[in-house]
């Protein structure tokens, strides 16, 4: 084992089983490996438990047992198989598990306790959602599903952005791909956003725009008036395509160089539309 390994690993005696177990419980998540030299399991799982807690050196203390030589603590734990793995916090068991497990399972299990990838910059997302700013939001919550794409708040955040900054069709698609054990009151909220969201691109006036622009495909104010529409019933990818089409006839047209340049500024950083759309127009302009 490296001495990095051994930062966070420490063999629990009787004289240093208060220390680690009831006080440096109290600041991290102490992780209790119950093995002993005659069992082959538990050669197999202390190599993988030494690998997760080399990464978790501020948050975790992997305290190994050797229940031959610590008999009163194994059964001041009630160990009755090996090997078995108990989660500590706060001086009380909070969590464990006999036998063997893969990687994975145990990893799962310690998510719960210990603090994820992109957890900070969901936390800082999630303050900017409540106070309306999804525009600042977005470019958090999308770097926090980068980073924890299991982690379930982020994903929730995230498509909560992708609504309220236009991309309707992106975030239903988002929603789509959360599993079943996942759906909770959140996902109902946000498949009921979806919903209005669409219902208010079925408006009268962008119904009667779309027919008018349909029957009369050369009037290019048409298409600036319904993609500013569009871009009112956040649907800024439709908008943007519009846009587009009108400064490829005519690069001068009246505001739509100018309206389409504000309407790819208004995207969230990180929005793949907003560096797409800005890499058409300077195509366009230079």
């Amino acid at each position: 084992m490296d001495n990095l390994v051994q930062n966070n690993v420490v063999d629990i005696t009787l004289e240093n089983f208060q220390q680690v177990i009831l006080q440096q419980s109290q600041e991290k998540l102490v992780m209790v490996d119950f093995w002993a030299s005659w069992c082959e399991p538990c050669k197999d799982l202390m190599p993988m438990l030494e690998r997760i807690a080399a990464e978790y050196q501020n948050d975790m203390i992997l305290a190994r047992v050797d229940c031959e030589e610590q008999q009163d603590i194994a059964a001041q734990f009630g160990i009755r198989n090996l090997p078995t793995v108990m989660l500590v916090k706060d001086g009380q068991p909070v969590d464990g598990f006999a036998g063997m497990q893969t990687e994975s399972q145990i990893r799962e299990l310690l998510a719960k306790y210990l603090p994820q990838p992109g957890d900070e910059e969901l936390q800082q997302a999630a303050q900017l959602c409540q106070q309306g700013d999804y525009q600042a939001a977005f470019p958090l919550a999308k770097q926090a599903v980068d980073l924890g794409p299991e982690n379930i708040d982020a994903r929730y955040i995230y498509i909560d952005c992708l609504i309220e900054t236009g991309s309707v069709a992106q975030a239903k698609t988002e929603l789509q791909g959360i599993r079943l054990v996942d759906q909770d009151a959140r996902y109902q909220t946000l498949v009921g956003k979806v919903e209005l969201a669409e219902q208010a691109a079925e408006s009268p006036e962008l119904k009667q725009l779309q027919e008018a622009v349909a029957s009369d495909p050369d009037n290019l104010q048409l298409k600036v008036e319904l993609a500013v529409q569009l871009q009112q019933a956040h649907k800024a990818d439709e908008a943007l395509a519009l846009l587009h089409q009108v400064l490829l006839t005519d690069l001068n047209f009246g505001e739509a160089k100018k309206t389409m340049l504000d309407m790819i500024n208004a995207l969230p950083d990180g929005e793949p539309l907003k560096s797409l759309y800005r890499r058409k127009v300077y195509s366009l302009l230079y």
